[in-house]
Order: C-alpha cells, then sequence, then structure tokens
C-alpha cells in the first residue's frame, strides 16, 4: 500500500505477529546502486515478497511503543510540573495481550537527581 524503510516494514510485520495480522512486502530499489549495495548485504533474489514470519521470524515477539506526539493510538509526551505522563502500546505472542499503558514520571523526589526543564 506504499513505500517505507526496511526496519519499518520488521516493526510492522512484529507488531502483526502479536495481533495474528499478516504483512507481504518486498524491496523497492531505486537504482542500479542501490541495487547492489542490496546485494553485498546478502540479499540475492531482489523481487522475492516476505511474508509476516519472514520479517519478524521469532516465537516470541514484544512489540512496544510509546507516544512521542499526539496521535490517533497514543497520547503524546505531556509535561506538568515535577514530572512527564507517557502512553505505551505493549503487545506479545506469548500470551496475545495487548496492553496499553499510561505511567506518570515524577522528577522531584529526595533519590533522584534529574530535573525536567
Amino acid at each position: 500500500m506504499g513505500i517505507g524503510g526496511a526496519p519499518e516494514g520488521v516493526l510492522t510485520a512484529a507488531a502483526l505477529r502479536c495481533l495474528n495480522g499478516e504483512i507481504l512486502a518486498r524491496l523497492v530499489i531505486k537504482d542500479e546502486a542501490q541495487a547492489e549495495r542490496i546485494r553485498s548485504m546478502g540479499v540475492r533474489d531482489l523481487k522475492r515478497v516476505y511474508s509476516t514470519r519472514d520479517l519478524a521470524p521469532g516465537n516470541d515477539i514484544v512489540f512496544a511503543a510509546t507516544g512521542v506526539t499526539d496521535g490517533s493510538l497514543l497520547k503524546g509526551v505531556r509535561f506538568f510540573g515535577e514530572g512527564v505522563r507517557t502512553q505505551s502500546l505493549v503487545m506479545t505472542t506469548a500470551n496475545r495481550r495487548v496492553r496499553f499503558i499510561d505511567s506518570v514520571h515524577l522528577a522531584d523526589r529526595p533519590d533522584v537527581k534529574v530535573r525536567f526543564t
């Protein structure tokens, strides 16, 4: 449906494995120099279609994401008086759980010398 980078494809595949989803992907090569670079990394079939398991082959996969800016899935980092609030998503293939985690990180404590500015 679009062109993205290989790392993004692997992250997407990992998330989809946790959700029992599927993705098919192939390399989009701009020019012969890029094709040669890909070959030098050990890829022999430049037209291969990769499946979800090809991109994220493990049995125990954990996918985690934390919002940086507000989006439709997660809120971004929010600063307040003495700390920061974050929202994260954690998914696993082990128990097929999807967790949303809302965290508050406090800065001004006697045992912590970190200051948010």
